[in-house]
Parts: structure tokens; sequence; C-alpha cells
């Protein structure tokens, strides 16, 4: 993968919790524009573009309709998906699927569920222990 440009309705916002946890992630701050931020992973690695585009026609990113979902990213360990979990609400993100976490997405997939304030989700999954 090259990379992913999400367009956000309110970059600082977006900036708060993606930046906050893109970087907890491992991905360093990349490029910084008037109407943008972005991150990547390593030197010519895959990259996360936040856009408030002036072309944006909405005002919140729904999940549910035709589109993206969710993004799912590696979070490391146990223990590190533990304390992303435990920082991300103080970052702008909840917690889905509490009832079922850590294991929403099945009992051999130790994952978290968070969607920040704009509507977008981000599975996070532990590796296999």
């Amino acid at each position: 993968m090259h990379h992913i440009e999400l367009w956000v309705p309110n970059l600082t916002r977006a900036q708060e919790s993606w930046g906050w946890l893109l970087t907890r992630l491992g991905a360093e701050p990349y490029q910084t524009w008037e109407h943008g931020r972005s991150w990547r992973w390593g030197a010519g690695g895959t990259y996360v573009v936040l856009e408030q585009s002036p072309a944006l026609t909405g005002d919140r990113h729904e999940r549910r309709s035709p589109g993206l979902n969710h993004l799912a990213l590696r979070a490391g360990s146990a223990a590190e998906l533990d304390a992303l979990i435990a920082e991300a609400p103080e970052h702008g993100w909840r917690l889905l699927f509490p009832d079922r976490h850590p294991f929403a997405g099945g009992p051999a997939h130790r994952a978290a569920y968070l969607e920040d304030a704009d509507g977008y989700e981000v599975e996070l999954v532990a590796d296999a222990p």
C-alpha cells in the first residue's frame, strides 16, 4: 500500500485523534500544508493523509454507508493494545462493542474497535501470542 487519504470535516480535531494514534503506532509526521497533514512509517513507507478539503460535500463520515467502513492497523502486543485503549479516550476515541472487547472480532482475534468524533472507525489488532 502506498498511502491512504481521509477527508475529514475538522482538521484540528482529526489531528488530535488520528495524529496521536498514528504516532503511537510508530508513524512520524511527514507533510504539513494548509488543509492537511500526513504521517508516515519509515522513509518511503506507507503514509496516511488527513485533509480538510475545500471540496468536501458533507460534514460527517458514515461508516455504514458505501465506502470506507474502517482501517485495521497493527497495535503490537496485547499489553501495547491495552495501553492504547487506556489512552484513547483522552484523544477523542471511544471504544465500540465494549461488552465484547477485546474479542469482538471472535475468540481468536484480539483487537479493539474505536470510533472518533467524526465517525471514523479504526480496528487495532494485537499480534498473535
